[in-house]
């Protein structure tokens, strides 16, 4: 019962950060279908690239703005992970990183997409300054396979993806999201 509150406090958290007019126009989302099928979000964000490299990079920094409960093992190999009560969890495995300029993740999806999850996709996350203050953040999303199941895990994504940016955008404007602590 706990979990599913606190389950909810999250997604509710995550609704509030996708609805805001302000921060609907800060990430784009471009689906593509050729050659290969992707997803392509694109932000930037008003911080040093450092900055937001240690946002993606270290727990401490991936706390800030994905959840409070994270995993990240910087190698190839290693976890970036984000684990919400109930025992969901997501992110992925470092299959390589560039320092400062790109990671790559097998990517889990969310429980509700078994094979999709099990199959994963790839995540490209890059980072490039744009001025010595913005930092622009794309995400590409390849790997996607035939099925009713993959087509509803891209749905899902394009918008779950979207607002995982948003929550970065954010957490660089008015400093880092304060989560509901569990009681």
């Amino acid at each position: 019962m706990i979990a599913a509150l606190m389950l909810g406090l999250v997604l509710n958290t995550m609704a509030a950060l996708a609805q805001p007019a302000p921060l609907a126009q800060t990430v784009t989302v471009t689906k593509i279908s050729s050659p290969e099928k992707a997803l392509r979000f694109d932000v930037t964000v008003s911080a040093p690239l450092d900055a937001v490299w240690t946002a993606f990079t270290t727990e401490d920094g991936l706390a800030t703005w994905l959840w409070r409960d994270v995993r990240v093992d910087l190698r190839s190999g290693g976890d970036w992970l984000v684990l919400y009560p109930g025992g969901k969890t997501g992110g992925g495995t470092i299959l390589s990183f560039a320092p400062k300029r790109r990671i790559t993740l097998a990517a889990m999806a969310p429980e509700q997409f078994p094979e999709v999850r099990e199959q994963r996709t790839t995540v490209v996350f890059e980072f490039e300054a744009i001025t010595p203050a913005t930092t622009k953040v794309t995400l590409v999303q390849t790997g996607w396979k035939q099925g009713r199941e993959w087509d509803e895990a891209y749905e899902y994504l394009s918008a779950g993806n979207a607002t995982l940016l948003r929550q970065l955008h954010q957490r660089f404007l008015s400093g880092p999201l304060n989560w509901p602590k569990v009681p």
